[in-house]
């Protein structure tokens, strides 16, 4: 982040969301004097593996880079792979499996995998570059939140803690079924009904954390969010592991860098829930309360863990954890 925001670099002519450091993807009228659409989006996700199945972690991968896409309300339409594989270590049939699960993924959405590049490495690594549309009036950005809005999670938290449960072989079969179910889902409906019901701004929810990417909504709109912290929905084991999680790695990291913004007057279990890094997590929308509470009740009838979790209110930008 902080080499992003010394890069020095000039906006295309028709940009329309460009690089700004934390922007959830790049979108572009091309050309540039079609100003009334469809932009172009596109944006590039590559993560390390969070499961041991190679087809669930290509499937997990892609879900999450395709987030981007519907993260400003867009529809995803082909996306170029990236694989990095330590191919004299593991057989070159994981890595087809890898691929297989990351194109299949993509076709769910409705995206094509058409090409792509892999490279050797010492540690396996797979996302896409993935190119969608989205017209001007469904673009939904950072910037948008307004005072008085409500703030709807469209997916429960607690994949960080999960992952690394998973790793150290302590996670129960309800718990790893919860979890995949969550990093597989993709945020296609929830960005179908928020752009319907009129969302003002969104992010996605990924390695940041809630905390990190509520703050990236509250700088780009110049706004202070306040998140209820017993409203948070979690993952199946998220909350209880939290409540004894040492605050390290990519969690401690989340924490340094909302420190400045942050007041949190919750409890270090609810704060731990608020920083964990995500792994292709949900939708954090910004949109008028009435509206809020029926995209609540449209996900949570498809079966989503969706809750209303905060307000906006006006002020400078910070955030606010509250019990």
């Amino acid at each position: 982040m902080k080499v992003l925001r010394a890069l020095t670099t000039e906006a295309p002519e028709g940009a329309v969301v460009a690089n700004t450091g934390h922007d959830d993807a790049a979108v572009v009228r091309w050309p540039a004097s079609c100003a009334d659409g469809p932009y172009h989006v596109s944006t590039i996700d590559v993560i390390t593996p969070v499961v041991d199945d190679p087809y669930t972690f290509g499937a997990v991968a892609a879900a999450n880079a395709l987030s981007d896409v519907y993260a400003v309300g867009g529809t995803p339409r082909f996306a170029l792979a990236f694989a990095a594989f330590p191919s004299d270590a593991l057989p070159l049939d994981v890595l087809q499996a890898i691929l297989q699960g990351g194109a299949d993924k993509a076709r769910e959405a409705g995206a094509l995998v058409v090409g792509g590049h892999t490279v050797k490495g010492a540690v396996p690594m797979y996302g896409l570059a993935v190119h969608g549309e989205v017209s001007a009036r469904a673009l939904v950005t950072q910037a948008g939140a307004r005072p008085g809005d409500a703030l709807v999670l469209t997916k429960p938290l607690g994949a960080g803690l999960l992952v690394a449960a998973h790793r150290r072989d302590e996670l129960a079969a309800d718990e790893e079924a919860a979890l995949l179910a969550s990093m597989l889902r993709l945020n296609a409906r929830a960005a179908h009904h928020m752009v319907a019901l009129g969302a003002r701004a969104a992010t996605d929810v990924t390695g940041f954390g809630l905390s990190g990417h509520a703050l990236h909504v509250a700088r780009a709109s110049g706004v202070a969010l306040v998140l209820e912290a017993s409203a948070l929905p979690a993952l199946p084991g998220a909350r209880e592991r939290a409540a004894s999680a040492r605050v390290g790695g990519a969690a401690r990291c989340n924490l340094d860098y909302v420190a400045s913004a942050l007041s949190s007057r919750a409890s270090d279990a609810a704060l731990r829930l608020a920083i964990d890094p995500q792994t292709s997590g949900g939708l954090l929308v910004s949109l008028e309360p009435d509206a809020a509470d029926e995209l609540v009740r449209q996900l949570r009838d498809e079966g989503h863990d969706a809750a209303r979790i905060g307000e906006v209110r006006a002020g400078a930008p910070s955030l606010t954890l509250v019990p």
